[in-house]
């Protein structure tokens, strides 16, 4: 990445030699400050081209910690269970809300990022997430405890992805692929970072302390992070519209984006995708309980998941980068619905370590080359409604796996089925993603 930026900064720094003086920008207004006759667009992108790192950095943090702190809900169900005597599929029943939660509120903000710009929505997101870990912290009833963990922190968590998603696109022409996966890598450190936390803090108090900590953590990492976002400068979004025109459909609107076929085929792999492995990342710590592994290693397990997950974003928005999306993802869907499959002939740690490290990888790898694929269909301008939809698609999936694995195991005390019906749902969206065009930015057809 370092050999990037230098080769970045080396060509910017010679345009800047035939420009004019230096235009500010910030994220939610216009550009200020009156052009020459010719343009400051050197001197800008030499700073821009240093500030986007910013952007993706600020991005994988407030990834980590918004997912980290929602996805934590896996570590203290057992805890919940035990203490309030609540049921599994109740409490998990306040994920499936989050993720219904979190599509409803990805399109929201999507749309609320291409009118108003990203800092306003994510400076909001991470007042409210660490609002709705306080307060959930302190319920004593488990329709409460829904309503506020499964309606607050949804909507507070959808408040990060896709704005910052969009953010980043703009900031990039080139090695978009790998700067949108770094972005998403945030969520892959989560489980290296906040899980592990919230293990040792209900370990050495207890679930309630743990969780109202975790939200005063969010307000003292998200809130400061949310105000380093700023809009990227108009030179370099110039320069990005111009390479996409053919991705921009000529002034398409939102309700033709929403109609064609691209749209359909995305939003229904997304679906799919996030329905297979939802349910096996949230009931995995469990599972591997059930399976004799001692609490603290199980949840090691879902460490391990992040952390291939880390690297699976990055290798695969390299390979994104070089061999074309689609294939990169078709083959990421597959690798994925055989590994879940694989999940029911294990029982030893080592060979959830084993497993972990492929699932993590390709799961991980894939989530983010989503977005690439709809800012190669759609273009900037209508980016962030667009993928906020089909965030939407995917939140409805992944809603699906956590509560149906509570299901299965409140009924048959057994995950068994869980893993079958996900390898087959994953098999499924293998198939949907054959259908992608082979030429993103041909014309979009109409469905």
């Amino acid at each position: 990445m370092a050999a990037i930026i230098a080769f970045e900064k080396k060509t910017a720094s010679n345009m800047s030699a035939v420009t004019g003086p230096e235009r500010h920008f910030d994220d939610g207004g216009p550009v200020v400050g009156a052009p020459s006759a010719v343009s400051c667009f050197g001197r800008r992108m030499d700073m821009g081209t240093s500030y986007r790192w910013v952007i993706v950095a600020a991005g994988a943090l407030m990834t980590c910690v918004a997912l980290g702190a929602m996805f934590s809900l896996a570590i203290f169900l057992e805890p919940i269970s035990v203490d309030t005597n609540w049921s599994r599929a109740g409490i998990s029943s306040a994920m499936t809300l989050n993720f219904l939660v979190m599509g409803v509120g990805g399109f929201m903000w999507g749309a609320a990022t291409d009118r108003f710009g990203p800092r306003i929505v994510v400076l909001i997101g991470a007042v409210l997430l660490g609002l709705a870990l306080v307060l959930a912290s302190r319920v004593h009833s488990l329709l409460i405890f829904q309503g506020i963990y499964g309606v607050l922190v949804g909507l507070a968590a959808s408040a990060f992805f896709a704005p910052m998603i969009v953010a980043t696109t703009a900031w990039f022409d080139k090695h978009r692929s790998l700067a949108v996966s770094l972005v998403s890598a945030g969520m892959g450190v989560a489980p290296m970072t906040i899980s592990p936390f919230a293990r040792w803090l209900i370990t050495a108090y207890d679930w309630r302390t743990a969780m109202f900590y975790i939200g005063v953590m969010s307000w003292i990492l998200l809130v400061p992070a949310a105000l380093l976002v700023r809009r990227a400068p108009d030179a370099l979004t110039a320069d990005s519209q111009g390479g996409a025109a053919a991705g921009d459909s000529n002034g398409m609107t939102v309700g033709q984006a929403f109609k064609s076929m691209q749209f359909l085929v995305l939003g229904l792999t997304f679906f799919a995708c996030c329905m297979a492995h939802s349910g096996p990342i949230f009931h995995m710590v469990s599972y591997a309980m059930a399976c004799g592994v001692a609490p603290m290693a199980a949840v090691s397990i879902y460490s391990v998941e992040g952390l291939a997950g880390l690297g699976g974003r990055i290798v695969f928005g390299i390979l994104g980068d070089r061999l074309g999306v689609k294939p990169v993802l078709v083959a990421g869907l597959l690798i994925q619905a055989v590994v879940i499959a694989a999940y029911l002939m294990v029982s030893k740690l080592g060979e959830f370590y084993a497993l972990a490290v492929i699932f993590g990888g390709t799961y991980g790898g894939v989530m983010p080359l989503y977005a690439v694929l709809a800012r190669d269909y759609f273009g900037p301008r209508i980016l962030g409604t667009v993928f906020g939809a089909a965030t939407m698609l995917s939140c409805i999936g992944m809603a699906f796996g956590p509560l149906a694995g509570g299901w299965v195991y409140d009924a048959y005390a057994s995950y068994s089925w869980l893993f079958i019906g996900s390898a087959i749902v994953g098999l499924g969206a293998v198939a949907i993603a054959l259908a992608f065009p082979r030429q993103p930015r041909q014309q979009l057809q109409s469905a």
